[in-house]
């Protein structure tokens, strides 16, 4: 079976998009759409732009999800989900491309999120830390035995599960899991705690977004982040958009489920192939590839 992934914040690279942009008509449309909507010409940052603008979250989240959406409609035709699901931010890409969202519904929600996420940020200084090679009960035994807020936030494949939550939090988590025998315990760049109980004032900001839009079925199940299960129910899939911003993201659990439903035919919609890698951790035996209108 044909599952289709789509990447989330941090796949993002200068020139993205530039050749849709440039060989198909949809493409120009969609993007000139988009630059219309948010209000600045976020195509010129993506194409153009310096790694700076494009790491700002306002401008990150549009672009990926961007990237992802007008990827998928070029293919036209050639798109055809059995399956979907998307990494964090690539959930959102994943119902448009499903159809389950409109285009511009969508890039609504994104912006959204993006500027409430950033807003929750600037509340209260917070970070992520990537963990690697420790199994995940450690990791969730570790955190829950520590006061300050840090939670398991994204479930990547196994050995690898990135941490999230208060600088403090994280600082003891990261010293408590090097000693529990974890090859890294790395910091992210980031800009604040995704995934994790200090994203709960984004969280209410963004619910009465997702409750005010449309959602429909979608042309295939999507499988979410908060409970890696198969879904096209439109009341449940709100539900889990509003858990998302709190809930951690189980990747490990998604792809394992998709797998077993059988996914065997992984396809990696938007920039770079880190998902392709993470399915891969999980089974070996499955083929993944990145979408392509070459």
């Amino acid at each position: 079976m044909k599952a289709y992934i789509f990447p989330g914040q941090g796949a993002q690279f200068v020139g993205m998009g530039k050749d849709l942009y440039e060989n198909s008509p949809l493409a120009k449309e969609l993007f000139e759409k988009a630059n219309e909507i948010i209000g600045f010409r976020i195509s010129d940052i993506m194409f153009s732009g310096t790694d700076e603008e494009l790491k700002q979250t306002n401008v990150t989240q549009p672009a990926i999800f961007l990237h992802s959406v007008i990827l998928a409609k070029v293919l036209g035709d050639d798109f055809k989900p059995e399956m979907v699901a998307g990494h964090s931010l690539g959930e959102f890409s994943a119902l448009v491309a499903a159809n389950a969202l409109s285009f511009e519904d969508g890039l609504k929600l994104v912006i959204a999120r993006a500027n409430a996420m950033q807003k929750a940020c600037e509340l209260q200084p917070s970070t992520m830390a990537a963990i690697l090679g420790l199994a995940d009960e450690v990791v969730e035994q570790i955190c829950a035995g520590i006061e300050e807020v840090v939670v398991p936030a994204n479930y990547n494949c196994p050995g690898q599960l990135v941490i999230s939550g208060s600088i403090e939090g994280i600082d003891k988590a990261c010293e408590q899991l090097t000693a529990a025998g974890a090859k890294r315990a790395l910091k992210l760049n980031v800009g604040g705690a995704f995934h994790s109980p200090l994203m709960e004032p984004a969280k209410v900001e963004l619910q009465a977004a997702i409750e005010a839009t449309e959602i429909s079925s979608p042309v295939c199940p999507i499988y979410q982040n908060v409970n890696a299960q198969p879904t096209s129910d439109p009341a449940v899939i709100k539900t889990n958009l509003i858990a998302q911003l709190t809930g951690a993201v189980k990747w490990t659990q998604t792809a394992t489920n998709m797998i077993a439903d059988g996914g065997n035919d992984f396809v990696e919609v938007g920039p770079g192939n880190v998902l392709q890698g993470l399915v891969k951790k999980v089974s070996r035996e499955v083929q993944t590839s990145s979408a392509s209108i070459a």
